[in-house]
């Protein structure tokens, strides 16, 4: 018969081991606060493939019983696409030149030629927030992997167009283009895109980082990792604040799609984690929020 003692470190090693299944999840059902029936929260990392999709428990099981998908901003028209593209356009009376010296913005300038094969004579009417994820975008399909094609962050929203499964987004067209193209000042619009150009790695090293949190399920930790003070990346603390606040609009827009029922939300996994993340921001609003893969 075990000893008091060993029956303490055998107990608290079946509890860390509970701690860390529950916690290490990507696929999440949410349920109480009067709701009618089970939705579920499917948490996504933009590099990782769609086959890691397959290695979910229970995941494609919960989409079938689900009657509609939620994403961040469903883009399927095509007067959105143009909306955002104008959007992404500076006004006349600004010109990025002035913020940059003659060395920054030839820095800026070959960096894009080089990635992009376009230059500032080209670019130059473009936001530096749009400048900054164009270029980041390249570099993540050059140097981690990504695919659009194969990105399972889209992969349920497709799936539900294909079947005439209604998908809506939980931010308008108004706030993608603020999200997209000015949720920061423009001078730190300026200071991320000579950033990014200058020290690619640090971009690379965090998305990298992200991913391998993602797929051992760690959101908490993903969220430490965006947030914290060693973060030297395009999206950091201020950006981590922002979606924050964000989140709690969410939780509102979410309440009729989660009272009827049945709703598969997708959104990106570094908008769940942590204090603020929308997880544990519905757990505040009163919902029951478990791990469906405990």
């Amino acid at each position: 018969m075990l000893q008091p003692r060993a029956r303490g470190l055998v107990f608290l090693y079946f509890l860390s081991f509970y701690l860390f299944q529950t916690e290490a999840q990507v696929l999440y059902r949410v349920s109480g606060n009067s709701v009618a029936a089970k939705s579920y929260i499917l948490a996504t990392n933009k590099l990782t493939d769609i086959r890691f999709l397959d290695s979910i428990p229970n995941l494609f099981k919960c989409y079938a019983q689900s009657d509609k998908v939620i994403t961040e901003f469903a883009m399927q028209d095509y007067e959105a696409f143009q909306t955002l593209r104008q959007a992404a356009l500076l006004p006349d009376s600004i010109q990025l030149r002035r913020y940059y010296t003659s060395e920054e913005y030839r820095d800026i300038d070959n960096a894009l030629l080089l990635t992009l094969g376009l230059g500032l004579e080209k670019l130059g009417r473009m936001k530096p927030q749009y400048l900054t994820e164009m270029y980041r975008i390249e570099l993540l399909k050059k140097y981690a992997g990504y695919d659009e094609d194969r990105s399972s962050s889209h992969f349920f929203e497709a799936v539900a167009i294909q079947q005439d499964k209604p998908v809506y987004g939980l931010d308008d067209i108004g706030e993608t283009m603020f999200m997209t193209f000015d949720r920061e000042p423009f001078e730190w619009q300026c200071k991320e895109l000579l950033d990014i150009v200058r020290n690619p790695d640090f971009e690379i090293r965090q998305e990298k980082t992200l991913k391998n949190l993602y797929q051992q399920g760690r959101l908490l930790d993903m969220a430490y990792q965006v947030s914290g003070p060693d973060n030297k990346s395009s999206i950091s603390f201020s950006d981590y604040r922002i979606y924050v606040k964000r989140n709690k609009e969410w939780v509102k827009r979410l309440r009729p799609y989660l009272l009827a029922g049945k709703a598969f939300i997708v959104l990106d996994a570094v908008y769940l984690g942590g204090e603020g993340g929308l997880l544990a921001q519905l757990q505040a609003a009163g919902y029951k929020v478990k791990p469906v893969n405990k």
